[in-house]
Order: C-alpha cells, then sequence, then structure tokens
C-alpha cells in the first residue's frame, strides 16, 4: 500500500483554511470547529483570519512539497519527502509507524527539533482538521492544518508548528 499527496507548491501549506473553506467564517466561534481547551482560551474573540493567520502560517522557513508512505514491514512506512527549508530543498526518506514520528525525526533531521505535547484531530467542513500543540527549544505553541485526510491535515499542522516555533 502507497499513499501520496503533493501541495501544489513550495509554498507554505499549513492550512488552506483561508481560501478552501466551503463558508467563510466570521469568527473562531462561529466556524464550529472544536478547540481544546488552552486553545480555546487563547483564540477567543478571533476573527477567523486572525486565527489562521496565527496558527496555519502561510509563509516561515519550513514548506511542504510532496509526502510519499509506502508499507515495508510489520508496523513501519517508509516515508518519502522533498521539503524547503530556509532556501535549500531537500530530499529525505524515514522509516517510522507513522507519519508524525517521520515528520518529526525528519524536521529534527533539519534542525527543527519539535515535540509534540498534544493532538486533536476532527472532521470539520468536509474535511480533516488536526490541531496540535508543539514545544522547541523551552517554547510551546498551538497549530493547526486542514486537509483531505487525516495525513495532509496532520502534516500541514505540522508544518505550521515548526514555522511558529522556529519561524
Amino acid at each position: 500500500m502507497t499513499t501520496t499527496f503533493a501541495s501544489d507548491s513550495f509554498t507554505s501549506h499549513a492550512s488552506s483554511a483561508d481560501a478552501s473553506a466551503s463558508f467563510a467564517p466570521t469568527s473562531v466561534e462561529t466556524a464550529g470547529l472544536r478547540l481544546p481547551r488552552g486553545l480555546r482560551e487563547e483564540a477567543a474573540g478571533m476573527s477567523w483570519a486572525e486565527f489562521t493567520a496565527t496558527y496555519a502560517p502561510t509563509g516561515g522557513p519550513i514548506r511542504l512539497g510532496s509526502w510519499s508512505a509506502r508499507k515495508c514491514g510489520l508496523g513501519q512506512w517508509e516515508f518519502r519527502t522533498t521539503f524547503g527549508v530556509g532556501t535549500s530543498i531537500r530530499r529525505a526518506e524515514a522509516v517510522a509507524p507513522g507519519p508524525m514520528s517521520a515528520l518529526t525525526a525528519l524536521l529534527h533531521d533539519s534542525g527543527c527539533p519539535i515535540e509534540i505535547l498534544g493532538f486533536h484531530q476532527q472532521q470539520w467542513d468536509g474535511r480533516t482538521a488536526t490541531l496540535v500543540l508543539c514545544e522547541a527549544g523551552g517554547r510551546s505553541g498551538w497549530a493547526f492544518g486542514l486537509g483531505e485526510g487525516t495525513t495532509e491535515s496532520a502534516l500541514r499542522a505540522m508544518v505550521a508548528a515548526a514555522n511558529r516555533l522556529h519561524g
């Protein structure tokens, strides 16, 4: 079994929430997204544009280009990616039990280590929304990713977190 997705460019696609939601919420409250407690307090009163600009930044040093996964053993997958870090484009591979552990290892190897402290995923507006709380270098922060499936959404949230903490 192989799964693949590719971003349409090397711009950061931490979330395409602004342009691709089938409705345009005016605030986080009207969006209907169930936020974890800590993030709910942080985002209270934010407009939807403020929420996505803060938690799903579209700029930053880390950009995801392509991602593929192939089952390679009992509980193990081989992940291949092309991603940008700063001005360089990298191709990398990792063998891991899942995409989050693979991307965490790849980010660490690229000098952008992050640790996942909290992970929340839900269906929202016909897509998958992922909210992650991550830590790097003594700083922690929430990030948001939106995708067609669970993996794409989670990867976008992780890239958003890395950009928030290392950007």
